[in-house]
């Protein structure tokens, strides 16, 4: 992970579990993490202390009991300081209200069980854009995120045509399945062109729903619909002068295609509730892991658009295309989550790098970089072996799903017999604590105090 970290962050719910799982996740990416159980002193709070982000959950066993008390502390907030950037936990149910509270201030939204990933991203995009506000220096990228590694001649090419294509202003489409490192190519892009002092927007156009998708990238206008208080810069506008990256542009709507071709022909955006255009000065990169020349043949997606992204395009190869590159970046993650968990750089045995290059990586990238972290976790001693490393039990065939068989020793004691066990049935749920538990009998904080205990 990079250095200098940046940022405070502030937590607000309810649930003990919660607070305690996001301060767990996020004490090594931010500088600072506050923790408030109750939303009653959040005014108080903010009077005495100053926060790059506040992630704040939208329900609340509160006095007010109406399901909307997300919204309600995000006025609170927002009119206690209108720049502050507040980033809402839903529930899957309460994704309208979520949709809502963006017209309303929010920087985003995060729907539980989140995907720490997702999450991280989020919060890194919301520091990101406070400290283009403010002037600050930016969060350091997430683990893993800093570089583009790799020495196989399939990575070689790529990176040949990020310093060909980098300093031009073609609009570029990425392709690419994912976990290959789209955003990280894009970044890239960016850093090496002479638009890197400006802003890099990024934006997953997929989660948007139509109704949103102007009003996010457009902008809008102060009474332009209800609860529009103020005027509001479009994701266009926040990229004027740097680049603005579209991820999962292979999933939007016919009608967002039209809206966002006709926006890229005119190089001007007109904000809701504005009937006077406003000129962007942007370089448009996109990515998609949807087949779009398919979609384009079927009359899915429009070939005039597709004309429009990708003056240049990219495709980035899967890991199992990248002989030689599996065991730099093992060695390479290694190296980071040791840093992160407090662990020594652990070594790994040649059978490991056997297992690790045998794999096909369906995940890629992505795959392998969770893959060891979890072994640094979970590992024993300071050499990484087979045995540290399980795979996405979604690329597993349905009978090799069950928890592998522990044929404990009689004599060996019952808490490395129970340790053993938790171990194996978070790694069978892919580090989800909530099904963990339940499939354990327990209840999340009873796991959670497990999990300290037997430092899992």
């Amino acid at each position: 992970m990079a250095t200098g970290k940046t940022g405070r962050v502030l937590v607000v719910d309810d649930e003990t579990d919660v607070l305690f799982a996001l301060k767990m996740l996020l004490k090594t990416e931010v500088k600072e993490v506050v923790t408030e159980k109750n939303p009653d002193n959040l005014l108080s709070l903010l009077s005495r202390e100053k926060f790059d982000a506040i992630l704040l959950d939208m329900n609340f066993k509160s006095a007010l009991n109406t399901g909307n008390e997300g919204l309600y502390w995000l006025r609170q907030i927002l009119d206690k300081d209108k720049d502050a950037t507040v980033i809402l936990i839903t529930a899957y149910g309460d994704v309208e209200l979520a949709v809502k509270s963006l017209k309303q201030g929010a920087y985003d939204f995060i729907v539980k069980p989140w995907h720490n990933d997702k999450l991280l991203e989020t919060l890194h995009n919301a520091l990101q854009a406070k400290a283009q506000k403010t002037g600050k220096k930016a969060i350091a990228t997430t683990a893993g995120h800093t570089a583009i590694l790799g020495t196989s001649d399939a990575l070689q090419d790529i990176l040949y045509k990020i310093e060909k294509i980098a300093p031009t202003e073609a609009n570029v489409l990425i392709l690419g399945e994912n976990g290959t490192g789209k955003e990280l190519v894009a970044r890239a892009l960016h850093e090496k062109s002479f638009r890197a002092g400006k802003p890099f927007v990024s934006i997953d156009v997929a989660a948007l729903t139509d109704s949103l998708f102007e009003s996010e990238l457009f902008g809008y206008k102060k009474g332009a619909f209800t609860d529009a208080k103020e005027d509001r810069k479009g994701r266009f506008e926040a990229a004027q002068g740097g680049t603005l990256f579209l991820d999962e542009i292979g999933n939007i709507s016919p009608a967002m295609q039209a809206k966002l071709l006709t926006v890229l022909q005119n190089r001007q955006v007109t904000p809701l509730g504005s009937n006077t255009p406003v000129p962007v000065d942007i370089r448009l990169i996109s990515a998609t892991n949807e087949p779009i020349y398919e979609l384009a043949a079927k009359n899915l997606f429009r070939k005039d658009l597709i004309y429009r992204i990708n003056t240049v395009e990219i495709t980035l190869p899967p890991l199992r295309q990248r002989f030689g590159d599996i065991e730099l970046l093992a060695r390479h993650f290694a190296a980071v989550y040791a840093q992160k968990n407090h662990k020594p750089v652990p070594e790994l045995a040649p059978a490991t790098l056997q297992k690790l290059n045998q794999h096909s990586w369906p995940g890629n990238v992505r795959e392998l970089q969770h893959a060891v972290e979890r072994a640094i976790i979970l590992a024993e001693g300071n050499v990484l072996q087979p045995q540290d490393f399980s795979f996405s039990a979604m690329e597993i065939p349905p009978a090799a799903q069950a928890i592998p068989a522990f044929a404990a020793d009689t004599s060996m004691p019952l808490s490395e017999i129970e340790r053993e066990t938790i171990r194996r049935v978070i790694e069978k749920n892919k580090g989800n604590i909530s099904k963990a538990a339940k499939e354990l009998g327990l209840t999340r904080t009873a796991l959670y105090r497990r999990l300290n205990k037997y430092d899992i």
